[in-house]
C-alpha cells in the first residue's frame, strides 16, 4: 500500500469539508440591506416633513445619526451592522414623527380650547 493510496479517501473528505466551509462563509454574509436602507431613509424624510426637527429634535438627531452610520457600514460591507442601524434609524424616525404629530395635535387642541374660552367670556359679557 502506497502513501498515495492511503491519502486518496482523505482527499475527498477534505474537498467536501473545504466546500462546506466556503458555502458556510458565503451563507453567513448577509446580503446588503438595500430595502431596509430605503425604508429608513424615507422614514427619516417623512419625520422631518412632519415636524420632527421642531417637536422631536433628539429623536430626529438619533435617526439621522444612525442612518448615516448605516450608510458607512454599507460602504464598508458590514451588512449586518447596516441592517441593524437602518432598522434603529427607522424606529427613531417613526418615534420622532409620532411625537411631532402628537405635539401638533396638542397645539391645535389648546388653540380650540382657548377659542372656546374666549367665546364663553364674550357670551358672558353680553347683557341678557
Amino acid at each position: 500500500m502506497t502513501t498515495h493510496s492511503i491519502l486518496r479517501p482523505h482527499r475527498g473528505a477534505a474537498l467536501v469539508l473545504g466546500s462546506a466551509l466556503v458555502l458556510a462563509a458565503c451563507a453567513s454574509t448577509p446580503p446588503p440591506p438595500n430595502e431596509r436602507m430605503a425604508v429608513a431613509t424615507a422614514a427619516v424624510a417623512h419625520a422631518a416633513a412632519a415636524g420632527g426637527p421642531e417637536f422631536a429634535p433628539v429623536e430626529m438627531r438619533l435617526a439621522r445619526d444612525k442612518l448615516q452610520r448605516a450608510t458607512v457600514a454599507m460602504t464598508g460591507k458590514d451588512h449586518a451592522a447596516a441592517d441593524t442601524l437602518a432598522e434603529q434609524a427607522q424606529l427613531d424616525a417613526l418615534l420622532a414623527e409620532a411625537k411631532a404629530e402628537s405635539a401638533k395635535a396638542r397645539k391645535a387642541s389648546d388653540a380650540v380650547s382657548e377659542g372656546s374660552r374666549v367665546l364663553r367670556e364674550e357670551l358672558d359679557r353680553k347683557p341678557k
